[in-house]
């Protein structure tokens, strides 16, 4: 679920188990809450506005997390304050896709006195501290704080994302759960002191493993299982399932879920008349629009042209 990219914020802000991704377009006469409340779930939140607010905001989380935040426009010398432990902190000018990793227990507060465009990653510490333990980095106790950096990894998954911040029904949770594991790893790669991360040999799932996870994958085509349900069943932890999962099929559970999604319709496109809504409905596509645009990403051609090609 998301928050229409259209509504004011000064509407109350829903939980992020109810809206883990949601765009925040404030129109002119629109305000935002002095606190900008995260719970405990990884979140992605897109905050826009074409006039720049009138009063700061403090970012504050229920549990212990970093704020990763991207800036999608520049920003110019003097627009944009930030203080951090109620100290203000120097800003330059910021270029477009520049980015800050932030600790919440700093209780970052911020005024964008102009227009402005930001995505902000939402990421709790128990999350990290998972993945460090599965990779046998020990406890990390803490991360550096990163002002206007260029980071590409951060640039490029930003990017991948935007377009579709704010498009009804987009993230599921699987596909929510493969962006928290690849933004914590990079996190603990780059800041938190560890220029990489120790190289872990993984091996493969076991046949009842592989049985098991294909199982609850092919029942829940439209990606509304949980990675950590996926890891549990399989009695792993949820990032060491990811890797062994990935080099028992060579690619992970969303895209293999995603070639099953179209496996699936290409058999219902040969086989039967049914339309192409109702075929994206049965294969786990949100509709029909988002059957068609991955079909053709992934086979080359629509499915309205592959049924023409393929029909006996």
């Amino acid at each position: 679920m998301v928050i229409d990219r259209q509504q004011s914020a000064s509407a109350p802000l829903v939980s992020d188990d109810e809206a883990p991704v949601k765009h925040l377009h404030l129109k002119e006469n629109s305000s935002i809450p002095s606190f900008l409340r995260h719970t405990g779930s990884f979140a992605i939140t897109r905050v826009e506005s074409s006039r720049g607010l009138a009063d700061p905001i403090t970012k504050v989380s229920n549990v212990p997390a970093l704020l990763v935040s991207v800036s999608i426009k520049s920003v110019a010398v003097g627009d944009y304050r930030l203080w951090l432990d109620d100290k203000l902190v120097p800003t330059p000018y910021t270029p477009p896709f520049r980015s800050a990793v932030l600790d919440f227990d700093a209780q970052p507060t911020c005024l964008p006195g102009s227009a402005f465009d930001y995505v902000l990653f939402h990421v709790p510490r128990k999350g990290l501290a998972d993945i460090a333990a599965d990779l046998a980095v020990g406890p990390v106790e803490t991360f550096k704080v990163s002002l206007e950096e260029e980071d590409l990894v951060l640039t490029q998954l930003t990017k991948s994302i935007l377009p579709f911040i704010g498009r009804q029904h987009w993230i599921a949770p699987l596909t929510l759960d493969h962006l928290n594991l690849i933004l914590g790893a990079h996190l603990l790669q780059k800041y938190a002191g560890r220029r990489t991360l120790p190289t872990v040999s993984v091996g493969g799932l076991g046949p009842w493993q592989k049985r098991r996870a294909t199982e609850l994958l092919s029942e829940n085509l439209d990606g509304r299982v949980r990675l950590s349900q996926l890891a549990q069943e399989c009695g792993l932890s949820v990032s060491h399932f990811a890797r062994s999962f990935k080099a028992s099929f060579g690619v992970s559970t969303h895209r293999w879920l995603v070639q099953l999604r179209i496996e699936r319709s290409q058999d219902l496109l040969i086989r039967t008349r049914e339309s192409l809504t109702d075929i994206a409905e049965q294969t786990g596509f949100s509709d029909q629009a988002a059957f068609t645009r991955t079909f053709h990403q992934v086979v080359g051609v629509s499915p309205g042209r592959w049924r023409r090609d393929h029909r006996r």
